[in-house]
């Protein structure tokens, strides 16, 4: 009789310990909303033939590279690295983004700052990664001189497009930014 009632009482008390266990949330296991939208953008990226988008750490989404190869225009057969750092308070924040690949770029300066007006002013909680994406090959095929962020290449680029080009040129050279790569 004694065993059966030493029995119960750890098969209770083995009870109570599982409901105190379940009862707890476990903290370092949840999805923040940063996350859950970020996992949605991810979700309905179009990366085209010209983007690419790798996570370094499967685990952590809110950190990536995208890299750019654009396919026409002067940064044609480029391939460009960009680190996005998605914050906590995403979508109300914008990614920080920078580019790793150095570029002669009339909105790309010698840090790799990206001057992309959505990713700061005009950055708006509806807007998602592909918008992004759209942003950073737009700049590859239209620079904009009147926003630059490095001045230097802004007023080569007005003055003498065929030396911005060649300045161009040499910068991917000498920086490696050549793709010798067909695809992803």
């Amino acid at each position: 009789m004694l065993k059966l009632f030493s029995l119960k009482q750890k098969k209770q008390s083995s009870q109570e310990e599982q409901q105190t266990t379940t009862d707890k949330k476990p903290t370092s296991n949840k999805t923040t909303a940063a996350e859950l939208r970020l996992q949605k953008d991810i979700s309905e990226l179009d990366t085209g033939k010209t983007l690419s988008v790798y996570f370094p750490d499967k685990n952590n989404i809110v950190e990536f590279i995208v890299y750019c190869k654009p396919d026409e225009g002067i940064y044609k057969n480029g391939c460009f690295a960009f680190r996005f750092k998605i914050p906590p308070t995403y979508p109300h924040d914008p990614p920080k983004v920078k580019c790793e690949t150095k570029v002669f770029h009339p909105n790309i300066d010698e840090e790799g700052n990206v001057c992309l007006n959505i990713l700061r002013e005009d950055w708006k909680p509806i807007l998602s990664l592909n918008a992004i994406l759209y942003g950073i090959q737009y700049l590859f095929l239209e620079p904009n001189p009147d926003d630059p962020l490095n001045k230097e290449a802004a007023n080569l680029y007005r003055e003498n497009k065929a030396a911005f080009y060649a300045q161009v040129q040499r910068s991917m050279r000498e920086n490696g930014a050549y793709s010798s790569r067909q695809g992803f």
